[in-house]
Formats: C-alpha cells, structure tokens, sequence
C-alpha cells in the first residue's frame, strides 16, 4: 500500500494500475480534470501539479518544500508520503487563490488551455520567493508553453502574485499538514499491485538490492522523465517497477576536500547548488536542463543510467573524471563513468546492479562546458562539449575533452586530447586539435542537427573554450544555441 495526502484528503492505494500517471490519476480516478494532458512527454507544461514533501532547512526546522512536477511523467507510486496539489484545491471558501487572481487582474489567460499548469508553476513560484525576480520567474515558466503567445502577461501575474504575497490556506494549514505527512512516512516497503503489474517502494539501499536480486527483470524507476515515456508515447507495459525516490541514502550529497559523492536519486535541482559552487560551469548548464518541473523531478543517476548519447550531464562528468558506484547485494565497485557508456544505450552495468552514487572530483579551475540546441530553454542538446585542462607555465600538461551528442554515447575526444597534452596552449595548437576531432566522431545527421554543423560545433567549441581562457572576462558560457 502507499499513502498520500491529495491536497488535505488522506488517500491509501493498493490496487492501483503502476502504470498509472498523477495526470490520469487526477482525470480518471478522483474527477480532478483541471490537470490537462498537452503532450504526455513533459514539454508543454499543461500537466503541471506541485507535491509538498516534509523538508528541514538550513536551520533545522521542519517545513514542506513544493515543488511542480510534470504529473504526465510522473506514476503514482512516487507520491507515496507526500501531498499533491492541483489546480482545484488552490481555490479556498469562494476565494481565488492570490497566484489564480494576478492571472485575472494581468489578463494573464486565453484559450485557458494552458493556464491551470501556468497557475501551479506561479503556485510554486510564490511558494519559494521572497519578492518578484524576473530571472525566476522565467526559470519557473520556461516549461510551460502559451500557444496564444501569452508571455508578457503571465510574467506580470508572476511579478505581482510574488509581491502581495497574502497567507493562504496552505500556510494556516502548515503545521498541521506537517503532522499528517510525518503520520504517514513510509516506514516499510511500499507497494503498488494490480495483479500483473506492480511497484515496489524500498527505503533502503539494503532493501533495492534484495529487491532488485529477486526481481532483476525490473525497471528502476526515480524521475520518471525517461522511463514514463516508454508508457505515454510508445503504449508499453512496465510489469515490475522499483521506485528508488524514497531512499534517503541515494538522495544525498557529501562535500569532501577533494570530491563531491551525489545520492543516484539526487533531483537535479538539488545537485545545483553543490555543483555549481564546485563548478559555475556545470551549474549554469543545469539551468538549460529541459525545465524545472523536469529537474525537480530527474536525478543525476538517472540521466547517466538511461545511456543516452545526447545525455546533458555525462559528458561534463567525464571531462572531470568522475566515477559511479556500482551496487549489487552487498557487492559495491567503482567504476570510472566514461567506461560505463558501450554502446548506444548499452552499459557495462550487470543484472540487478544499481548506480548507487556518483563521485566527482574536485579542483579543476580551467574545467569550461558549453550546450548547442535549437532553443536557450527546455531543450535536447544537438551537441554538449566539456573540456578540462591542466597548463604547467602554458604547456598542457593533462586533456580531458568530451561530448555528447557526436557518437552513439558520450566520448572523450582520444585524438583531440594526444595532440593537446604536451603542447602550447595557444592558436595552432587549438587549430591542431581541432583537426584532430575529426578523428575523433563521425556524427550522424537528424533533426536537431546535420553531420556537417555538429562537427563543426564541437570544434568551434573548443576554439571558444580557447578565447575564454585568454579573455576571462567574456562572459559567453553555456549560451550556445543554433
């Protein structure tokens, strides 16, 4: 069984279809149909709900943190413990919520299809502000699409919901939501069955390892932004499901002198702040990471699991030579990442094994990264380039170079970094390894992007990379776009 507070009302599911999203949990089930389905891949927005789950802060006390999330990707099981929020509930004895009026008084609304995702995403927004900050804003709603072209006027309601911020009902009901979501904290496996399908909600490490050994035809399930695809776009079955987001050992991040150790299950809007203070670079690539419901909802591990060759975080990580931990029962090994990608979509992960952390090292100053896509915001990579270098009075005496989105997985550049290592670091020997890239890939041509353009991206990449070491001051990073 899973329990689960919608909006006030304590639900407690056994039976439930796995497969089953928030989104046609809402529609189906309980007759929420405010929630709409626009795309059922976590584009459009239109799906938006926000989940409160129980959070201590920096200073220790207890609060719920909320969070928008793609309810189209999202299964039912992940709401186990927590509370989830949507469009309905925000109206109180009469009363439009604050975020629901600024649309209102901003003619913030038109077809109306789009606006309940808009609502929940400035829900959230006033939830985790202070004041109005239009760099938040857009951050907010950068992944819900208007196709009335209604920008200008939703961002006035997010300025205005964010300024007269009044005590809601959500507020007055804190400390009592508190308790009720502290009453039903999971403390056993969890389970979702409906006969010939299920879903099982370890809390354990110990726990997803036995499971994963008695059940190795089972898909590990955490964000869902990958896997709940294969059900809302291609109609598959997924019979057995391991949901990994209730482990709070995989959902950790350690800071040590010489490396950051990031919980598998960590979202990536909880990886953002450790990694861009390690790394401005990879911070700032994190904010054009799809969008924030997807970030609060995908995990590191996830991203590197899945194997894709377009995967924004893999090829940072090996350009910083990180590692993965490898569980399977009580067997742990480590594994460098860039010896984890074999093949499209084919790693060197063995049967019922698990990433279980990531380890990226700390301390390399001239570590720079850079995205090419079609749009700035909530956008698939046409290439990704990482490149980390170590100079010894301008020789380079150390290269790692890698990309994504130039070969069937993420890849250093071999030929690059041999004409690198060793050399000057200046114009011809940039010029030099940039010939050498071509040895390196031979990309294929699609729709985000030809052969031709993605060669020539990734070695003008590196030029770029060149000039930003000679001109710091450029402030051009992680910008790129077609």
């Amino acid at each position: 069984m899973i329990q689960f507070l919608l909006n006030q009302e304590l639900r407690s599911e056994h039976a439930l279809d796995p497969n089953l999203t928030v989104l046609n949990y809402l529609r189906e089930h309980v007759g929420k149909s405010g929630t709409k389905e626009g795309c059922a891949s976590g584009d459009c927005g239109a799906c938006t709900v926000v989940v409160g789950e129980l959070h201590t802060n920096e200073h220790g006390a207890e609060q719920i943190r909320y969070r928008s999330l793609n309810s189209c990707l999202t299964f039912v099981s992940a709401l186990h413990g927590k509370q989830l929020i949507s469009v309905e509930d925000l109206k109180h004895q009469g009363q439009l919520h604050s975020v629901q009026q600024a649309m209102v008084e901003c003619h913030g609304s038109q077809c109306g299809f789009c606006t309940p995702g808009f609502v929940m995403s400035l829900f959230a927004l006033q939830k985790n502000s202070d004041a109005a900050d239009s760099q938040k804003a857009h951050e907010a709603l950068a992944g819900n699409l208007c196709r009335c072209t209604g920008y200008r006027p939703i961002l006035a309601a997010a300025e205005q919901a964010c300024c007269n911020k009044p005590q809601d009902q959500f507020d007055s009901r804190q400390t009592e939501t508190i308790a009720r979501l502290k009453a039903i904290a999971p403390t056993q496996t969890g389970e979702l069955n409906s006969g010939d399908k299920r879903c099982l909600v370890p809390l354990t490490v110990a726990d997803l390892a036995d499971l994963y050994d008695a059940y190795p035809q089972a898909r590990l399930l955490a964000g869902g932004t990958d896997l709940a695809l294969e059900v809302t776009q291609f109609h598959r079955t997924l019979p057995v499901m391991i949901y990994v987001g209730n482990i709070e050992e995989m959902k950790r991040i350690e800071s040590f002198d010489d490396r950051l150790e990031i919980g598998a299950a960590t979202a990536l809007s909880d990886c953002y702040s450790a990694l861009h203070h390690a790394y401005p670079d990879f911070g700032d690539l994190l904010h054009r990471f799809a969008s924030l419901q997807i970030r609060n909802q995908g995990t590191l591990g996830g991203n590197i699991g899945n194997a894709s060759p377009i995967g924004d975080s893999p090829p940072l990580l090996i350009a910083l030579g990180a590692q993965i931990v490898l569980c399977k029962g009580n067997t742990r090994r480590t594994l460098a990442l860039e010896d984890y990608f074999i093949d499209y979509r084919v790693t060197a992960r063995q049967d019922s094994e698990f990433i279980e952390k990531i380890i990226v090292p700390k301390g390399h100053s001239l570590f720079r990264a850079y995205k090419v896509s079609k749009r700035l915001d909530d956008d698939i990579s046409a290439v990704c380039a990482a490149f980390n270098l170590k100079l010894a009075n301008g020789v380079i005496s150390e290269a790692r170079v890698a990309f994504g989105g130039m070969a069937a997985t993420p890849k250093r550049a071999k030929s690059c970094e041999a004409v690198l290592v060793g050399a000057t670091w200046n114009a011809a020997t940039v010029e030099k390894a940039c010939a050498a890239l071509a040895e390196d890939f031979t990309p294929l041509s699609d729709f985000r992007a030809s052969k031709e353009y993605r060669l020539l991206s990734a070695q003008n990449l590196l030029r770029k990379y060149f000039i930003e070491l000679q001109t710091p001051h450029i402030e051009t990073r992680v910008t790129a776009y077609v």
